[in-house]
């Protein structure tokens, strides 16, 4: 059986899961950032059934981009439900994609569980597979902007390409310039 998504109100709330009731039933759903949710609150969650022979478990999303992502960071070698969490529960979706797509590898190793081979696998296996709606154009604008900035300071493609992928997106345009020019030094 697959589930697409439950409407219920949130019953329990733990470090790891929540209790979504829905129609007399109590889910039990593996969730990123459980405090994300509110006790007694009604919610639409995203889910996703997990089974293999020894497991059955529910995972729950706040959006259907954080489950699409869940479903790309599983789909990788060696990246099992509780990295692809891991990361889930340290990032939004958008700066994720960002890192991967910018091949930020330094970004993805800061997660819990993801060492340099992981973060590398990632960004071999999911860059330039990553295009759902809450897409990297916040970031892909502010890289942008840091990029035409650069090229006005005289740099080259080639040279800015090697920096853009290092820069911490979360960050203003004009911390991301000052971030880049130090790291061309």
């Amino acid at each position: 059986m697959m589930y697409g998504y439950i409407r219920g109100v949130v019953t329990k709330i733990t470090p790891k899961n929540i209790i979504v009731e829905n129609n007399g039933i109590g889910y039990l759903l593996i969730v990123s950032n459980p405090y994300n949710f509110q006790k007694n609150k009604e919610y639409l969650v995203y889910v996703y059934q997990y089974v293999r022979e020894d497991t059955l478990d529910l995972y729950g999303f706040m959006s259907e981009e954080e489950k699409e992502l869940f479903l790309k960071l599983i789909s990788v070698n060696g990246i099992g439900p509780k990295s692809a969490l891991s990361i889930l529960a340290s990032g939004t979706v958008s700066e994720i994609m960002t890192a991967i797509e910018t091949r930020n590898d330094a970004y993805l190793r800061k997660f819990p569980g993801i060492g340099a081979k992981s973060s590398q696998q990632i960004i071999l296996d999911l860059r330039g597979k990553l295009n759902f709606e809450e897409n990297v154009s916040v970031s892909n604008s502010k890289l942008s902007d840091v990029e035409a900035a650069l090229i006005a300071l005289g740099y080259s493609k080639k040279e800015i390409s090697k920096v853009l992928g290092k820069l911490d997106v979360s960050q203003d345009v004009g911390v991301l310039i000052k971030q880049a020019l130090q790291k061309m030094m």
